[in-house]
């Protein structure tokens, strides 16, 4: 894969700048909803910008290693949770409605088959991935192939008049690939990013740590993204990746979710380091990798909810600050229009 992501034109920074500090407040007293505002004009360099059919996309994908012990929960949960999407009981589903934001749901590899359905998106690689511990996770084709039909698909939102795009996942498992990501690309230790998923007991998070530290032995810390993807990656994550920079590449404004998510960012940011500047952060989740992902991106969400869902909840909730941030921009009176006495005369 060879990214095309060009950082945001910067010219016209200080214009934006003086619309945000012209309206009728002291300068800086929205706080990040301010620099959200520049952000989003910057993207879409313009001094009134919008938010067109903002969309939630969650991949899903299975994990051979789920089978191994690194979760909770059976692997089953997986496809029985993407019909709970599609049926519209999940939290995503919920929150989605509420926000107005359209949910999209992409089969990137679940080991099961769904036939046509409305809102689910065939993309499978495979009935999942292998269990990392004793195999690489998948072939480099299947990983470039992810990568591929991730910004294909990131593509073809911007095609479709979308320009703001929300990420979540749903595979069990996913927490213990999104740890070992996490740990190569970080270099933080192993044991620091491993977490609960979801909710592993004491003697539990003890054995996934375990488990995850004789994957590393297997395989080593490929520093190349498609490799450390083939290595310890889903199929999920990897076609999350691509569809970020996909969606980066087409100028959308994308809102990251939690630490799932994020480990697809640091694979993105690794092959295209300008997708940052698209990025806003939602949340910090409680899993205890997602601190040292915020922290090797240099980046601070806007929320800290204790969430630890997954599915693109905290980017569903992220939005409202999203539409916030515009609307005070476009909307919002300035000293002179409202006639009312700025501090300096």
């Amino acid at each position: 894969m060879q990214p095309s992501i060009v950082a945001p034109d910067t010219a016209l920074e200080p214009v934006i700048r003086q619309r945000i500090d012209q309206k009728t407040k002291p300068p800086g007293s929205l706080g990040r909803l301010e620099s959200l505002a520049l952000q989003i004009a910057l993207i879409q360099q313009t001094v009134e910008p919008t938010l067109r059919q903002p969309q939630m996309i969650v991949f899903a994908g299975d994990h051979g290693a789920a089978r191994a012990g690194v979760s909770a929960f059976p692997q089953d949960v997986t496809w029985q949770m993407v019909e709970n999407f599609l049926a519209g009981g999940a939290a995503i589903s919920v929150f989605c409605r509420q926000m107005s934001l359209g949910l999209t749901v992409v089969d990137a590899g679940v080991n099961h088959d769904f036939g046509l359905r409305p809102g689910l998106v065939d993309a499978k690689i495979a009935h999942g991935t292998e269990n990392y511990i004793e195999r690489p996770a998948m072939t480099l084709e299947q990983a470039r192939t992810a990568l591929e039909r991730g910004r294909e698909l990131g593509h073809a939102l911007a095609k479709n008049g979308c320009n703001v795009v929300g990420f979540g996942e749903m595979g069990i498992g996913n927490t213990a690939s999104a740890s070992l990501i996490t740990h190569c690309i970080t270099g933080v230790e192993l044991p620091t990013v491993i977490g609960p998923g979801t909710g592993l007991d004491g003697s539990g998070l003890a054995r996934k740590r375990a488990l995850l530290s004789r994957a590393i032995t297997r395989a080593g810390w490929p520093a190349e993204p498609t490799h450390l993807l083939s290595e310890f990656g889903g199929f999920e994550i990897a076609m999350m990746a691509g569809a970020m920079i996909g969606a980066a590449e087409r100028g959308m404004t994308l809102i990251i979710d939690g630490f799932i998510v994020n480990s697809a960012l640091l694979v993105a940011h690794v092959l295209a380091p300008d997708i940052l500047a698209y990025c806003v952060f939602a949340h910090r989740s409680q899993e205890p990798g997602h601190r040292a992902q915020l922290e090797h991106l240099g980046v601070e969400p806007l929320m800290d909810l204790d969430l630890r869902l997954g599915e693109g909840t905290g980017a569903a909730l992220a939005f409202p600050l999203l539409q916030a941030s515009v609307a005070f921009l476009n909307e919002m009176a300035s000293f002179e229009s409202a006639g009312v006495t700025n501090k300096n005369g």
